[in-house]
Formats: C-alpha cells, sequence, structure tokens
C-alpha cells in the first residue's frame, strides 16, 4: 500500500516526531510498502514532498519548527492524491497536519505529545471542534497513556508505542562502571541543569565518575560535552555508559531514549513523569521533578552497586521488545488495512 506520512514539523530540525516519521517509513518500505514522507523541510538526501519552509514557535516548553504557508493546502491535497491512507503526526497542528486531515484520503492520527495544562482544558471544553478538525480521521492512535489522557473522552483511542531500532545496537562496546550519560536539547524542560546542580554531588562520592552530555554544549569543566550527534555515536555512548539519566521537568509524552537506553543495556535514573513510567515501568530507577539532591544520591548508589545496575539492565533488555520497529510498524501496517476502502 501507498503510504503518506506527514509530519507538522520541519524534516531537517531534529525531534523526536521527525525521528519516528523517518524511522517509520524505513521500516514500511523494508515491508514492501511505499511511504510518502509529507513535510516541510525535507532534507534534499530524502524522497518525499517539500512542503517549503518552517517558522519557529513557542509550544510546549520548546521552540517548534511549523509551516503557517497557506500554500501548504493545495501542496498536501496534490501530494496525498494518489496515496492509499495518510499518517498524520500530531494532527492538530498547523498547517500541514491540520490540512493534511481534510485532503481526501482516509487518515490514521497519532498524537505524540503531553501538552500543556492549558491546551488539555481546550481540548476539554471544544470535543465537537476536534471531531471536526480531524476530518478524514478514521482511526486515532497516541504514542502513550500520557499522550492519549489529553484527548476529549468519548474518543477510541489506540496505543502504539513509539518505534526503536533494537537491531542498531552497537556490538563490542565497553561499558564504562563510572560514566552516566545524558541527551537532550538544552531546554529547561530536559532537565540538564538539574543534573548539572546534582554532579557535584556525585564526584565527591565517586572521583572517577565520567558525565557525557550529547545534544547541548556549555563551558562548564568537568564534562564531556558532545554536542548534537548522530545516531551512530548515540548509540555507541549509550551502549559504553554504565547510567542513562532523564532529568525532564514536564512536556514529555514517551521519553523514546529511556528505550534506547535500555535496548542497550544501560540502566535508567528519570524522574518520575507519568509518561517515563509508562515507558519504562519498574525497570528504573525515578526521583522526584527537579530534586538533584535525590538525584545525586540515586546516582551514587548506582555507581556504587553493580549488581542493580545489571539488574536493571537485562529487565530493560527484555521490556524494550515491545518498542521494536518490526512490531510498531506492523501494528500500524494493520491499522492501515482497517480504514483504507
Amino acid at each position: 500500500m501507498k503510504v503518506g506520512l506527514v509530519s507538522p514539523y520541519d524534516l531537517s530540525s531534529p525531534g523526536g516526531v521527525q525521528a519516528q516519521v523517518f524511522g517509520l517509513a524505513d521500516r514500511l518500505a523494508a515491508m514492501g510498502d511505499k511511504p510518502v514522507i509529507i513535510g516541510p523541510g525535507l532534507p534534499a538526501d530524502s524522497e518525499g514532498v517539500d512542503l517549503g519552509r518552517s517558522v519557529r514557535v513557542p509550544g510546549n516548553g520548546s521552540m517548534a519548527p511549523i509551516s503557517i504557508d497557506p500554500r501548504v493546502l493545495s501542496r498536501l491535497r496534490r501530494a496525498s492524491a494518489d496515496v492509499d491512507v495518510l499518517h498524520v503526526h500530531e494532527p492538530l497542528m498547523p498547517l500541514a497536519s491540520l490540512a493534511a486531515n481534510q485532503s481526501g484520503p482516509p487518515v490514521v492520527a497519532t498524537f505524540h505529545a503531553d501538552p500543556p495544562r492549558w491546551v488539555r482544558g481546550v481540548y476539554g471544553l471544544s470535543r465537537r471542534l476536534i471531531k471536526s478538525a480531524l476530518g478524514k480521521t478514521k482511526s486515532i492512535t497516541a504514542v502513550s497513556m500520557t499522550a492519549a489522557s489529553a484527548l476529549p473522552s468519548g474518543l477510541e483511542v489506540t496505543i502504539v508505542p513509539n518505534g526503536v531500532d533494537i537491531g542498531g545496537v552497537p556490538s563490542g562496546v565497553k561499558r564504562n562502571p563510572t560514566q552516566v550519560a545524558f541527551l537532550g536539547r538544552d531546554e529547561r524542560r530536559k532537565g540538564l541543569d538539574i543534573l548539572l546542580d546534582a554532579w557535584p554531588i556525585v564526584i565527591d562520592a565517586v572521583p572517577d565518575a565520567e558525565l557525557v552530555v550529547m545534544g547541548a554544549v556549555r563551558q562548564t569543566s568537568g564534562v564531556n560535552w558532545l554536542g548534537r550527534v548522530e545516531n551512530p555515536k548515540k548509540f555507541e555512548v549509550l551502549a559504553g555508559s554504565a547510567i542513562y539519566v532523564a532529568p525532564n521537568t514536564g512536556g514529555e509524552s514517551f521519553g523514546i531514549v529511556l528505550v534506547e537506553a535500555m535496548a542497550n543495556g544501560t540502566a535508567v535514573v528519570a524522574s518520575n513523569l507519568a509518561a517515563f513510567k509508562d515507558v519504562a515501568g519498574d525497570d528504573a530507577r525515578y526521583f522526584a521533578i527537579g530534586d538533584s539532591g535525590v538525584l545525586a544520591g540515586t546516582l551514587v548508589d548506582l555507581l556504587h552497586d553493580h549488581r542493580a545496575r545489571e539488574d536493571l539492565g537485562k529487565r530493560g533488555l527484555t521490556r524494550v521488545q515491545q518498542f521494536d520497529w518490526d512490531t510498531v510498524a506492523q501494528t500500524y501496517r494493520d491499522i492501515y488495512a482497517s480504514v483504507m476502502p
């Protein structure tokens, strides 16, 4: 089948939704389908339909790169003319996703975000408007219970988690028993400041501990700042780390990097966000959101306890099988087939 995969976010910018669109396209193609990636900022080396430039607008504690060009409407109609089904990610985001909902083919809509409280309030008061905005949508999915919980009651929602390439785990990487890793943009909600506040306490207790930060660069000494990394380097760092830390403060609906860390057998320490608990369950250590002191104590305890780290790693490896791309992509294929005429 020919499936249009619509992203409202600039496909040249790093982001969880964009990564899921590209990952799903790769797996669908491997399964014999014909995916068409549709969105603003399509990279020159990617096949699909470019909807044009994007602008960055504030949203959910971040800056979302979306298109607000009215020409998106006609471009989407042309792009979707010969597809069997449109898979629209973040279906209520302007303009690409909202336009795709009305473009013609049956729509499978996937909600990714844990929206702020005011948006949840709007959703709750505007059920009829939400249904109208979803247009041709025949099936609604969400990546987690946290993402689904924001939607108005009465909508039938299927939980389909984000996919991870479990087979992408590197082999032959030696794990450093004192290395701690972080991955995230340098935004307040990603919690990097909380981890940096905790780190001096960790160093006092474990002098040879090492902190590797991916996705951000600062001038702070005593930290290995890698900046933006591509997947091979990311997986190498995760596989070589004793612990992965997710100190996020909110705005998360899934936590894909927790799955990636667990897929590498790395012990996970995370803030006790509902979305993170959806993903990792009992197979991670949690601390109160924003509490750098408890985070430091948790890291020190685990760095001193090889058996506990190993146990978390083994349990995580078992848990992540449900997020394998083969499983996730086949679930979507079954949903596509169910909505096609």
